[in-house]
């Protein structure tokens, strides 16, 4: 199978390039390295011994999309390309709907003139919007409050609505919760620039020096310690999933939608002590206001994915912050060596 994948340097997509390319899939990579680098093909390259083809565009220019599907045959695409902070949505709306949509419908109509109909989306557990029922099913009624949830939801609706309109179109978006983790090679992971949006970043930038305090947004939360609370689960749990869903749509057509989670909620604090018991760091904290977008608490129940995709989560928290610090221990490393 020949798959194209978009944003495929970047944190979640290059670990599915690993296992793609480990799973025998042929696999060709966009990515405009707005949050990324070509760093990380090599990397990849190292990791699984394979090469695979890698062209620098962004969704927005359509022609560029055009030549690279002329290109070459695609069975499917996998979708990661996108903004994708919940805080940066807030303060920078336009520039996320500008990304996230308007380059996923170049993307779509680009695929449907060119007769590649099978597309496997990333999607986000933020189009439920602020749930107050947990664990969340696929059948809760998304309501999606910031610009973040937003762009996924009505990239969402766009695919849904192909796959209604025309029966050759096969589809799958697979809502994530909160990926962490990294590679136990320590060679890839993920490394934002500047201040993180995310907690696991944050954590390990802490424990390196980089940063003197973890700044916990929010404090009064109606739970047990007063922190946020979400579904933490294994980048490598993730990818896993979308190669039980490139699978699952090799024969089926139609459009569903799976979570893909733990099924468990842990605190920002429980993950805190986890990483310190685990990696023996001290992290100090700060704590601050709720930051705008965010809830209280979001986990999943993951039984749809479980039954259909015969997918589950099995990677322990433990395991996370683990290969989360082993890969800040190793870039540290690395860093050493260039000086």
């Amino acid at each position: 199978m020949d798959i194209l994948v978009t944003g495929g340097l970047g944190y979640i997509g290059s670990h599915f390039v690993i296992q793609a390319l480990s799973s025998g899939f042929n696999v060709t990579v966009i990515d405009n390295l707005s949050n990324s680098s070509i760093s990380i093909k090599n990397s990849i390259d190292s990791i699984t011994k394979k090469s695979f083809a890698f062209a620098n565009i962004d969704l927005r220019n359509k022609d560029m999309l055009f030549d690279v599907f002329r290109s070459s045959k695609f069975d499917l695409v996998v979708h990661f390309a996108g903004l994708k902070a919940v805080s940066d949505s807030c303060q920078r709306p336009l520039d996320y709907y500008e990304n996230n949509v308007i380059g996923s419908w170049n993307l779509l109509q680009v695929m449907n003139c060119l007769n590649v109909k099978k597309i496997i989306f990333s999607s986000s557990a933020t189009v439920y919007g602020m749930s107050q029922v947990n664990p969340l099913t696929e059948e809760y009624p998304k309501a999606p409050f910031n610009p973040y949830g937003q762009t996924k939801s009505c990239i969402e609706d766009m695919i849904a609505d192909l796959c209604r309109s025309d029966r050759e179109w096969s589809a799958v978006s697979l809502r994530y919760f909160n990926p962490i983790g990294a590679h136990p090679s320590g060679k890839i992971g993920e490394n934002p620039e500047g201040v993180p949006n995310n907690l696991m970043p944050y954590i390990i930038k802490v424990a390196a020096g980089e940063f003197r305090t973890l700044q916990v947004f929010g404090s009064d939360y109606a739970t047990p310690d007063g922190t946020g609370i979400r579904d933490f689960i294994h980048v490598l749990d993730l990818v896993d999933g979308h190669i039980k869903a490139l699978k699952f749509l090799d024969k089926y057509k139609g459009y569903e939608v799976f979570n893909l989670g733990t099924g468990q909620g842990h605190s920002v604090l429980d993950i805190v002590k986890t990483f310190e018991r685990v990696n023996h760091v001290k992290i100090p904290l700060m704590f601050k206001p709720r930051r705008i977008g965010d809830m209280a608490a979001s986990w999943a129940n993951p039984l749809k994915a479980e039954i259909i995709l015969k997918w589950k989560a099995i990677r322990s928290l433990d395991e996370m912050v683990k290969d989360s610090w082993q890969w800040q221990k190793a870039q540290m490393d690395r860093a050493s060596l260039c000086v």
